[in-house]
């Protein structure tokens, strides 16, 4: 890079955030996290979307093609801000998982179908606008999120996201070949292929690493159907192995579309607007913990007041943005969060190349199909190492000021009883529904609220770093 340089003075290194790197390298660096968010960024859609019959309507496609259109514009407006309004940080936005049991829920109450998906839409465009307010305001809320809580959150975020990222591994667990030994071998030849590249290799090859193993992840993928059955029998069903490219799903989509505007009618109603209101909040606080874990485990500090704020706020503004093209809300990616914290490539350029990418994606359908026909096993064997480094993220923060006792049992009882509770399904099956709908399925809000309260309920007594800590060890 030094060289690189020479020849050309106004090039930088894509681990700082501000600059320009080649464009071909650029291309190649932020086509990783095109690849790490692609199938998270469509995952909500087909699931909701499926349980309002969207595609008995024929409007599933246009809403999987928006989907990748406003992922590339909130990216680009999160990268670069107009006014208040961004981080400014290497952020990926996406159609947020963490809004699926509170919209199945609401799919659930209206009795599904394509009014449903209105009223969610509709109440999505309120919460959006209403977490963009909250955004404006988060400074003196600031005091609520000291590195303590922050890194208890990215923590949680890493957490959560390693059983996604297992389930990949193996195939897919809506996959009837979940766990099949073909799958696990595509993941595991994914993830050695990733090591050796960032630890062995030099240059484009090592900082392009996830990139470069997804790609032979796709070859071993077209060898194996020459080697092994793409084929197997279900209950007397034919089916298709997940590892298997199916290219025929490429040769079918076509080259332009254009995408529409309001291809769902909206439809106002109070039981879609209360929970998913309450969810956004929840969402900001995930925002917090992403935006923090970027700049942890990317840049090694803690980030700003201004950046949270417009981070929070542009959560909220590309919600509702997405909303008015039938797209659930968009929010930071935690599985791009990893892949930062993996890589410590921050520059903006880089990630821009990616976010236009989708925004072609969202133009040209055989675009994106090339990368939505990824094999489950492919995607997991880069994600399990990408959504473990979160956790690592979350540790550096929760460590940065040292280990005390006061930050010991802050921790172990947010990750011990919050994250518990919120992960462990059925827990909380016996309490009002609408607890179920905000805390339960992830664990990240209620380890969340733990952290804050304790936080604010067990003060600081000024401890220093090398103070006794209370192990547990047995003697």
């Amino acid at each position: 890079m030094a060289e690189e340089k020479k020849k050309n003075p106004r090039f930088t290194s894509e681990y700082e955030l501000e600059g320009r790197v080649p464009l071909g390298k650029a291309i190649l660096l932020g086509m990783q996290h095109v690849l790490a968010m692609f199938v998270g960024n469509l995952t909500p859609i087909l699931v909701i979307g499926g349980a309002c019959a969207l595609g008995d309507a024929g409007l599933m496609v246009p809403v999987i093609q928006n989907a990748m259109l406003i992922a590339g514009l909130i990216t680009l407006l999160q990268l670069w801000t107009i006014g208040p309004i961004g981080a400014r940080l290497p952020c990926v936005m996406g159609t947020s998982s963490g809004f699926i049991g509170v919209m199945s829920g609401v799919a659930g109450s209206m009795g599904g179908g394509v009014v449903a998906y209105g009223a969610i839409l509709a109440a999505s465009f309120i919460g959006g606008l209403f977490e963009m307010v909250l955004g404006f305001f988060l400074k003196p809320l600031r005091r609520f999120f000291p590195s303590v809580v922050t890194g208890t959150v990215v923590t949680a975020i890493g957490l959560s996201l390693i059983s996604v990222g297992i389930n990949s591994f193996g195939g897919g667990n809506n996959n009837a070949d979940f766990g099949d030994p073909v799958n696990l071998l595509v993941g595991f030849i994914v993830l050695v292929a990733i090591i050796v590249l960032k630890h062995f290799a030099k240059g484009i090859w090592s900082s392009a690493s996830i990139l470069f193993g997804i790609i032979i992840g796709y070859i071993v993928c077209a060898l194996f159907a020459l080697i092994f059955k793409t084929t197997y029998v279900v209950d007397g069903a034919t089916m298709t192995h997940s590892w298997v490219l199916q290219w025929d799903k490429v040769a079918a989509a076509s080259w332009f579309s254009l995408p529409k505007i309001m291809p769902v009618k909206w439809v106002f109603d109070i039981r879609a607007i209360l929970p998913i209101c309450i969810m956004f909040i929840v969402t900001a606080v995930e925002t917090i913990g992403d935006l923090s874990g970027i700049t942890e485990g990317g840049m090694g500090r803690e980030a700003t007041d201004k950046e949270l704020s417009g981070g929070v706020a542009c959560d909220g503004i590309g919600s509702s943005i997405a909303s008015l093209f039938g797209v659930l809300p968009n929010t930071s990616f935690s599985q791009n969060v990893g892949l930062v914290g993996m890589t410590k490539i921050v520059n903006l350029y880089c990630i821009t190349m990616g976010a236009i990418f989708l925004v072609l994606c969202g133009f040209c359908p055989k675009l994106a199909a090339i990368v939505q026909l990824m094999p489950q096993s492919v995607l997991g064997g880069a994600a399990v190492m990408m959504f473990a480094s979160i956790v690592v993220s979350g540790i550096q923060l929760i460590t940065k000021d040292g280990i005390t006792n006061r930050i010991v049992t802050i921790v172990a009882v947010s990750l011990g009883l919050g994250y518990g509770l919120g992960a462990t399904q059925g827990v909380l099956a016996h309490l009002p529904q609408w607890v179920s709908y905000v805390f339960g399925g992830s664990g990240i809000v209620p380890a969340a609220i733990v952290a804050i309260i304790l936080n604010l309920c067990i003060k600081d007594k000024e401890e220093k770093k090398d103070d006794p800590i209370v192990h547990l060890d047995a003697e």
